[in-house]
């Protein structure tokens, strides 16, 4: 490819990479949102409801824009694809619920640790379940990665358990939406639907006995129906740009999110100890490693 194709390309990429840094940015900033709603007096359980609850409403416009109202109805006719997207919305719903008390009991440093494991985890998963080569890089990141974790672990005098939760769980969640035959917006409409029942009962059960906040004044109403966009934009912005950039850029702008979500638990006074430090340290050594080998990769691919 001539430096003038290679110019054109990079400017025709310029809208997916603004796309990608946006999704990770939301991604990062998340916390904010959770703090907000948190000093409003919103617990837990009744910001996860509304996640769910405003979440189908705006997935269902994603559909109506992609115009994939048959393949919905055509996965409604498909009892094994809805089976699958019953585990990958258990497994979602576990990361959505396992993040939200993290940041609201003050973990945000371990929730990003969890975030910036989960590639390597996906990558060791690729190899174990799908025999997806792993490259050197591969080997020794996942290596940073594990020495990491484990220091994390003297650190704290336990297993980093939200960290291993939410890469976990996600994981899961890539796993069981690889074997799903449907397009992203399709499923995602599926698996919020799956969820705003069960969040409405206990959204009318919190206005039934007195303890909602929805209603309780414009802020904290329009922060809660702020739930839905908060959550379904950065996933849309994913996947319009994941389909259009390199390995190398995703690779990259992946650990966007949890290095904000890092600083922003350093900025609210999470402990931060030497120990912690070093295994930090090693986990970025371990995104390191992973960025380099992606970036290797797709320029061996680029020619072809």
């Amino acid at each position: 490819m001539s430096p003038s194709a290679n110019a054109v390309s990079e400017l025709d990429n310029r809208p997916a990479y603004a796309a990608g840094i946006g999704c990770y940015v939301l991604w990062g900033f998340l916390p904010l949102y959770f703090h907000l709603l948190s000093s409003l007096g919103v617990g837990s359980w009744e910001m996860i409801a509304h996640r769910t609850l405003w979440s189908v409403l705006w997935a269902g416009g994603l559909v109506l824009i992609a115009r994939q109202g048959g393949q919905v109805v055509q996965v409604l006719r498909q009892p094994r694809t809805l089976g699958m997207l019953a585990l990958s919305t258990l497994a979602i719903f576990g990361n959505w619920t396992i993040y939200v008390f993290a940041v609201n009991a003050g973990h945000v440093i371990e929730a990003s640790l969890g975030y910036y494991i989960n590639p390597l985890m996906n990558m060791a998963a690729g190899a174990l379940l799908f025999r997806e080569r792993m490259s050197g890089e591969g080997k020794v990141a996942i290596g940073f990665a594990a020495v990491g974790v484990a220091i994390q672990t003297i650190a704290l005098g336990h297993l980093p358990i939200v960290s291993l939760g939410l890469a976990l769980t996600f994981c899961a969640y890539a796993i069981l939406r690889k074997q799903v035959k449907a397009e992203a917006q399709t499923g995602l409409f599926i698996e919020c639907a799956y969820l705003a029942l069960p969040g409405l009962a206990y959204v009318l059960h919190l206005a039934a006995s007195g303890h909602g906040h929805f209603g309780q004044g414009g802020p904290v109403t329009a922060l809660l129906a702020l739930a839905g966009p908060a959550t379904v934009a950065p996933l849309a912005l994913f996947a319009w740009s994941a389909r259009r950039l390199p390995l190398s850029a995703v690779g990259f702008l992946q650990f966007i999110a949890p290095t904000i979500q890092f600083l922003l638990g350093v900025a609210f006074g999470e402990p931060f100890t030497a120990l912690r430090a070093l295994s930090f340290l090693f986990i970025w050594l371990g995104v390191a490693v992973f960025a380099y080998g992606a970036w290797k990769k797709a320029r061996v691919l680029a020619p072809a």
